[in-house]
């Protein structure tokens, strides 16, 4: 189980944003690309990441095991899309999603637009960019 976790002082917060202690779902319908992001999550030091495949699942573990963080495709296979499940994440259990797409076009980038509060990475992406858009987001729901 993913309790929330009960912070302490702001520095010793600001210095675990490298990665230690924080639990990220990786919402990911493509097999590959969902163990390339856990791969790169891995190396740029987010170990406790777990992975599932459908809005639906996405849902029934943030219920379950409180993630601090979500990473959700937004075509996903199932009844829910990306954008569906994020809603309802954040909006429920409050945990920021962070949304990872290889659709750029005008209509899901609006339509995920008024939800994408705390990013929206665009595939393919940069290790780099996963990780200082992790970083802002855990930074601005957080801290």
């Amino acid at each position: 189980m993913w309790p929330r976790t009960t912070f302490q002082p702001e520095k010793q917060v600001a210095s675990s944003l490298s990665g230690k202690g924080w639990k990220i779902l990786v919402v990911e319908d493509e097999a590959i690309i969902a163990m390339d992001i856990q791969s790169i999550l891995n190396k740029i030091g987010f170990a406790q990441a777990e992975v599932v495949h459908t809005g639906e699942e996405s849902i029934q573990k943030v219920a379950s095991g409180r993630p601090h963080l979500v990473l959700m495709d937004i075509k996903l296979k199932g009844k829910l899309d990306g954008i569906q499940a994020a809603q309802e994440i954040f909006h429920q259990y409050n945990v920021p999603v962070i949304y990872i797409t290889a659709f750029g076009d005008e209509g899901t980038l609006k339509r995920a637009n008024g939800t994408a509060r705390y990013g929206f990475i665009t595939k393919p992406f940069e290790e780099t960019d996963l990780q200082s858009t992790i970083q802002n987001a855990l930074h601005k729901a957080y801290i």
